[in-house]
């Protein structure tokens, strides 16, 4: 019996035991391997559950971005500005204020009083005169003769600072005549335009 025959046992022994090691080192490698891929494929399926746009508690922030629908809101505000403001209120005149000419300004002068005299040897020029003034609107209420002395043109006489002044001067504007304050001669008269026709009103006046 040799001294390798007496060692053979124990070597083969240590052997069996070398390989069950690595039997059992390559069983730990495969699992830890396997281990290994199902952890790297929870990863991304883990974060995949995070993505924008599902039910998770990220999606919050998306809803917030819903709150900037708000500016349409503030149109709103703009929308109820009607031009009624602008519009006068009822009742309110819309024509001019007394003075301005084209207004009603003209309307209230020839209410004042007219009356009409003849200073010439025309017999009715002052009828024809008073015919048409009224016809124009004026309110003529008397016509007679004037013969306290001769006037040089026809004329519409009134007294300064009153409403006679304005009727007078509008009168004359309409019809082709002078407009003068009272002289001494009339000063005294009732109240009211006095228009004191001469002969030339025949030529070419207004209603002649």
């Amino acid at each position: 019996m040799s001294v390798f025959s007496g060692m053979s046992r124990p070597m083969k022994a240590a052997g069996v035991a070398l390989i069950g090691v690595a039997v059992v080192a390559a069983v730990v490698g495969g699992i830890t391997a396997l281990s290994g891929d199902g952890a790297n494929e929870a990863g991304p399926s883990g974060t995949s559950s995070t993505s924008p746009g599902t039910s998770g508690g990220t999606s919050a922030p998306p809803a917030t971005s819903s709150t900037a629908t708000p500016p349409s809101t503030s149109a709103n505000p703009t929308s109820p500005t009607p031009p009624s403001p602008t519009t006068p209120p009822p009742g309110q005149p819309t024509q001019g204020q007394p003075g301005q000419p084209g207004g009603d300004q003209q309307a209230s002068n020839k209410w004042v009083t007219v009356r009409v005299f003849n200073n010439s040897t025309i017999k009715g020029l002052a009828d024809r005169a008073a015919e048409d003034f009224r016809g124009s609107g004026w309110n003529v209420n008397e016509v007679s003769n004037y013969s306290q002395g001769v006037i040089p043109t026809t004329t519409a006489f009134y007294r300064p600072g009153t409403d006679e002044e304005a009727a007078a001067k509008q009168l004359a504007q309409e019809f082709g005549i002078k407009a003068e304050p009272r002289f001494p001669g009339i000063e005294s008269a009732s109240p009211g335009v006095i228009v004191i026709v001469t002969k030339e009103y025949q030529s070419g006046h207004k209603g002649s």
